[in-house]
Order: C-alpha cells, then sequence, then structure tokens
C-alpha cells in the first residue's frame, strides 16, 4: 500500500526495492533492512535536496523500527526510527504539500515511544500532529488513519491515545481500504490488548488470507486464545 505510493513519488527507487523492502519485513530479515538502508542513505546523501530520495530511506528506516519491535529490540527499533524521523523531516522541509511524507513522519515518531515511554512526551505530539496534518491533506487515505491508529495504540492514554481510539482509526483505515492486511493485522493487536479474543483471531486470520507471508501476524494468531 504505502510502497506503492512510494514508487510513484520516487520512480527512481525501482520495483525491486519495494519487493525487497516489503519481503524483508514480511519474513522479520533485519540484514537484509539493514543493507537496503545502507543503499537508500548512500542516495540519499547524493541527492541530499530530494524529498522523495529521503522520504524512501524514512519509509526503510520505518520498516527497520517495525520489526526491531515486533522482535524486541527496543534499543535498536529507536535508533532506526529516531534516524528516519530525520530524513521524513528534511523530506517535509523540502515538499511540505504531500500527505504521505506527514504520514511517515507521524509513524516514526510513533515508533518511538514503545522504546521509551517517557518518549511520549517529545514524540506523541509529533506523531497526532503530523498524522492529523496528513489525514487533513488526504481525508481518504487508509494509511493515514492506520499510521494514527498505531499511534494511539503505542500512546499511553494519559498522552492522548489508548486502544478504543486506536481500533476506531484502524477500522476507519479498513472501510478505506478492505484489502489492507496490515490494518486487519493492527485491528487484531488492538483486541488481543483488550482481551477480546475472537475477535483478535478472526482480524488476524482476515490479515493471513490477504498477506500469508507476514511472519509477525503468523506469531500473534499463534499466541492468541481461542
Amino acid at each position: 500500500m504505502w510502497l506503492a505510493v512510494a514508487l510513484l513519488l520516487c520512480p527512481a527507487a525501482g520495483a525491486d526495492t519495494a519487493v525487497d523492502l516489503l519481503g524483508a519485513r514480511d519474513k522479520q530479515d533485519r540484514g537484509a533492512l539493514e543493507k537496503i538502508v545502507a543503499q537508500l542513505m548512500t542516495q540519499a546523501e547524493k541527492r541530499a535536496t530530494d524529498a522523495r530520495a529521503l522520504y524512501m530511506l524514512a519509509i526503510a528506516e520505518s520498516y527497520l523500527a517495525e520489526i526491531n519491535l515486533e522482535l524486541r529490540l527496543k534499543n535498536e527499533a529507536r535508533a532506526a526510527a529516531e534516524a528516519g524521523i530525520r530524513a521524513a523531516e528534511k523530506a517535509v522541509s523540502l515538499k511540505n504539500d504531500v500527505a504521505d511524507y506527514h504520514r511517515v513522519l507521524g509513524t516514526l515518531c510513533g515508533q518511538v515511544i514503545p522504546a521509551n515511554v517517557l518518549a511520549g512526551l517529545k514524540y506523541g505530539r509529533c506523531a497526532l500532529d503530523s498524522v492529523n496534518k496528513a489525514i487533513q491533506m488526504d481525508p481518504k487515505s487508509s494509511g493515514a488513519f492506520l499510521a494514527r491508529g498505531v499511534g494511539n495504540y503505542y500512546l499511553p492514554t494519559q498522552f492522548g491515545g489508548g486502544v478504543d481510539l486506536a481500533i476506531r482509526d484502524i477500522q476507519k483505515a479498513i472501510e478505506l481500504d478492505a484489502k489492507s492486511a496490515d490494518a486487519y493485522m493492527w485491528l487484531g493487536v488492538a483486541y488481543r490488548k483488550k482481551n477480546q479474543f475472537p475477535d483478535a483471531r478472526k482480524a488476524l486470520q482476515k490479515s493471513l488470507e490477504l498477506n500469508p507471508s507476514r511472519i509477525w501476524t503468523k506469531q500473534l494468531l499463534e499466541k492468541t486464545p481461542k
């Protein structure tokens, strides 16, 4: 979903890069993702004023942070997310009128929080403001609503987040894109947190129907009580 948008904005990245990114994320292949990040970082350094190159780097760092969180490597997740934030901020500063640049910035800010809950004070506002900006610019963006949902999932209630808000946004993401495997997966994650296990299993099974390759979804389903 997001990678398709990225390729439209940055065709120089190539279809192979998108396939490799998604495949590495789905297989939790940190080594492969780190290599892609290094390649995209080199490209971004050569084209320091190219917002699209910075955007692709930010997406790759976000995927690396995502699988680090799945593997409970919190420090590594935070490092990847913070590196991605720097790239995304530069992309936004260069081209402020692209909704998905704001979406990926908000996603990355939200990914810092699980590594350190106190980071919610610093990054929680960035996560919400950036994703809200993306939704304002593109109210039909399933990815933006999903990003806000994931951000609310990680953001403690006292900082304005919470699982109920997360579920509402994720359901909106599914309404906008019924084939979003990521949205169904996160809906299952949110239901698990509320101990609504039948609903969680249903959502996770749907996610696997849409994307059978995602290892984390399989692991979540296996751990969810029947």
